[in-house]
């Protein structure tokens, strides 16, 4: 474990969230109140018309959630900070999902043009699953690809038409009471997506969730459950944004990945959420023999993120990745990491972890990489690297990896760096101003990972970094 500060160097900048920074006034159809009981998730229940077993399944995990404790030892102090009474926990203004940009409420429409979505729809993207507060506001997926049997719809239409693909892997690869935040999930969830991709069918563009958080103490819970049948291949991005409010808005989603036999499946996230939001989010996924999963991930903004992309890599020389980008500046805690689960032979992991932080900012590194006594020819390499901008800016480095046995191999390495006022003025006397200077430091530090993007969200990705860099003070 390791704990670094920075001693000297150019401050940096706030984040410009101008893109995002704004919300809609909105007369919900359906709002079930302040705080959560078992009257909220009957409100919840009701309102989506959910059979039986969804609606026991939701009151077992709010028992499981008032009885599991917060986390304590993997977990930032600042956790404790979220006040469950003061949530509200499902707001929608319709229950069903347009199936055309028109068909949208027109504020809605006109947040999501604001945003970009349409026309990212139009470009690049098969199909596009646009969620407005509790419920998606508008999916579509290309008319070929449902010809071909792919699957791109709500959890709930998953769990009614498609109850028996979406049900044996529901809950299994994040049980319940895997923490206090999947169980909270599990009582509240609304909204995400449900993914089939059938054997052999390759989804050549990718599909794309946007998250949109519009109200003020909010507690946005999205579900979403991505199967990849025997051989097939597909890449899943996500978005996701909010405005800025004084009081705390709480974000806490379940990711499920399935990669069955020779299966491929990339998971790429671009967060930019606002500084009050507590983004507490669980996701894991399953790869079976010859499958590979890889998570994608960038988080920029939110007061607190914990966010652990992690693969139990459970069949014979299954692959597991996670490269991950965390942004901490002042007022922000960014605590990311990864876990791979070794549990067959020839499984192979690799994390890359890097991260900025600026101001008073914190940027801590948490993984866990566990390849038991019994198995051979696994290999493990992990990596953390960590930017610091400022005297005050800090991280934390906590690995742990457990590796029993001889017949495995694992690597680990670390580092911490910081930008000297020596570079910026080195870079400003060959005419950059002391921002670009900045963010040219930190996109080369990052520009590794960043390349590892689709195209547009790495074009995005640079953006949101240099917009950070603006207004940098020496």
């Amino acid at each position: 474990m390791s704990e670094t500060t920075a001693k000297k160097a150019p401050d940096a900048i706030n984040i410009d969230r101008s893109a995002g920074d704004f919300s809609v006034a909105e007369e919900y159809a359906f709002d079930a109140g302040l705080g959560l009981s078992e009257r909220v998730i009957d409100y919840i229940s009701d309102a989506k018309n959910e059979p039986d077993w969804i609606r026991a399944f939701r009151k077992k995990a709010l028992e499981i959630f008032y009885k599991k404790p917060l986390p304590t030892h993997w977990a930032p102090e600042w956790i404790k900070d979220v006040d469950f009474d003061k949530i509200r926990y499902y707001l929608a203004k319709n229950k069903d999902a347009a199936r055309s940009w028109e068909d949208v409420p027109e504020d809605v429409k006109q947040t999501f043009e604001r945003l970009g979505v349409p026309e990212q729809e139009r470009k690049f993207l098969a199909g596009v699953d646009a969620q407005f507060d509790s419920e998606s506001a508008y999916s579509r997926l290309k008319a070929d690809l449902e010809k071909q049997g792919v699957i791109f719809v709500g959890p709930n239409e998953g769990l009614t038409k498609y109850a028996d693909i979406f049900r044996p892997w529901f809950g299994k690869v994040i049980p319940t009471t895997d923490s206090k935040y999947s169980a909270l999930n599990s009582a509240c969830f609304s909204g995400g997506s449900f993914v089939y991709v059938p054997k052999g069918v390759k989804v050549a563009q990718p599909l794309q969730a946007y998250f949109r958080i519009n109200a003020e103490n909010f507690g946005q819970f999205e579900r979403t459950l991505i199967i990849a049948d025997e051989g097939a291949e597909l890449v899943y991005m996500e978005g996701c944004t909010a405005p800025r409010f004084d009081t705390a808005t709480l974000h806490s989603g379940v990711v499920e990945l399935v990669a069955l036999k020779g299966a491929k499946i990339q998971y790429v996230t671009v967060q930019n959420w606002a500084s009050n939001i507590y983004n507490l989010v669980t996701q894991r996924g399953l790869a079976m023999e010859d499958a590979e999963i890889r998570w994608v991930d960038c988080n920029i903004g939110s007061r607190l993120t914990m966010k652990y992309p992690g693969v139990i890599l459970k069949g014979e020389r299954a692959r597991g990745e996670v490269l991950s980008i965390a942004l901490a500046h002042t007022g922000q805690v960014q605590d990311t990491g990864a876990k791979m689960i070794h549990l067959a032979d020839g499984t192979t992991s690799n994390i890359i972890s890097k991260s900025v932080s600026t101001g008073e900012g914190r940027a801590n590194y948490r993984g866990l990489v566990s390849i038991p006594k019994h198995l051979k020819g696994c290999k493990n390499n992990s990596e953390c690297h960590t930017l610091l901008i400022n005297e005050h800016s800090a991280t934390g480095t906590y690995p742990a990896i457990t590796v029993h046995g001889n017949a495995s191999q694992t690597q680990h390495e670390a580092s911490v760096s910081k930008v000297s006022a020596e570079q910026i003025f080195y870079m400003q006397q060959r005419g950059l101003s002391e921002a670009e200077a900045m963010s040219l430091a930190v996109n080369g530090f990052v520009n590794d990972l960043v390349k590892e993007f689709p195209m547009e969200y790495s074009v995005e990705l640079k953006r949101l970094i240099e917009m950070e860099m603006e207004g940098s003070v020496a």
